[in-house]
């Protein structure tokens, strides 16, 4: 029982369940569409939800199994389940069918649009192409995950039957290229300290450059946001006039990612500082509570 438990631990690290939290996007055009109450849509994105974090945490096991020898080396990727030995590669190999079958039952046998299967399918081999060769251009990369995000977004409309803003769908691609852009200096920084290459296109960054990029796209960033905060379409569909109260929120959460980047230097994984910082906790709890009054009360 005890073994049977250790292994369920570990193949759990390998789906790596906590980065599910990124597929939360999915649930955003049903809550800006005010359709989070109603159970037939939350259902399906729910679904919707599910098939895409099975599709996703494929790809996890799919990267580590390809990058093995390379985060053995790696001060803080050697700790993977695979990397260390926990889990076999011949067992790697058939957990990321499963997933995959896991993820195709649920679209099969669930009432979801064609749209929402496409659009994971297209998730599925963008990220097959990102871990076998465009993870290594600099630059595609954080392209490649930055419209990872994007397609979160249509798959939860497409489930929710929503129809997109331009502007979510434009401040998704930019948060997730800030967000991208500091774990790639994160990335830089441990090569500095250890010599150890987290991805063979480092050579391609340094400080300077990521930090000048950073601050580029944080403003743009702000300026996008409280631009859409006052467009007169948003406050002709939200029947208010202070939407651009939440803009406060959103200051205050980049700010802050910001400090943990530059100052703090502890921006390898987005996720760990979503379930460990208090400030950012906070801010996006405000921001949440802030659209749930304008939208739903």
């Amino acid at each position: 029982m005890n073994i049977f438990l250790k292994k369920t631990k570990n193949a759990l690290a390998l789906f790596r369940i906590k980065q599910w939290s990124k597929n939360t996007f999915i649930f955003l055009p049903l809550f800006f569409g005010r359709k989070l109450t109603f159970l037939p849509e939350l259902i399906n994105t729910f679904l919707a939800f599910l098939a895409f974090s099975f599709v996703a945490s494929s790809i996890y096991c799919l990267n580590d199994l390809l990058d093995v020898e390379d985060d053995k080396l790696h001060p803080k990727k050697c700790k993977r389940p695979i990397a260390n030995g926990l889990i076999s590669e011949n067992l790697a190999r058939f957990l990321i069918f499963l997933l995959f079958f896991a993820s195709g039952s649920i679209l099969f046998f669930a009432n979801l649009p064609i749209q929402v299967a496409c659009i994971i399918l297209l998730y599925f081999v963008m990220n097959i192409a990102y871990c076998l060769k465009l993870k290594q251009i600099a630059i595609v990369d954080v392209i490649i995950i930055s419209i990872g995000f994007v397609l979160r977004l249509f798959v939860g409309a497409s489930a929710g039957n929503v129809k997109l803003s331009h502007w979510i769908v434009i401040m998704t691609f930019l948060l997730a290229l800030f967000l991208a852009f500091a774990k790639r200096r994160d990335d830089f920084q441990i090569f500095i300290r250890s010599g150890v290459k987290a991805r063979s296109n480092i050579a391609r960054y340094n400080s300077e450059y990521i930090n000048t990029v950073l601050s580029v796209i944080i403003a743009i960033v702000l300026v996008s946001y409280i631009m859409y905060t006052v467009s007169p379409e948003v406050i002709t569909a939200f029947g208010s006039d202070y939407i651009y109260i939440t803009s406060i929120f959103v200051v205050l959460g980049l700010l802050r990612y910001l400090q943990v980047t530059i100052v703090d230097e502890k921006s390898g994984s987005p996720t760990d500082i979503l379930f460990n910082d208090r400030f950012i906790q906070l801010s996006i709890l405000g921001w949440i509570l802030t659209f749930v009054y304008f939208l739903y009360l």
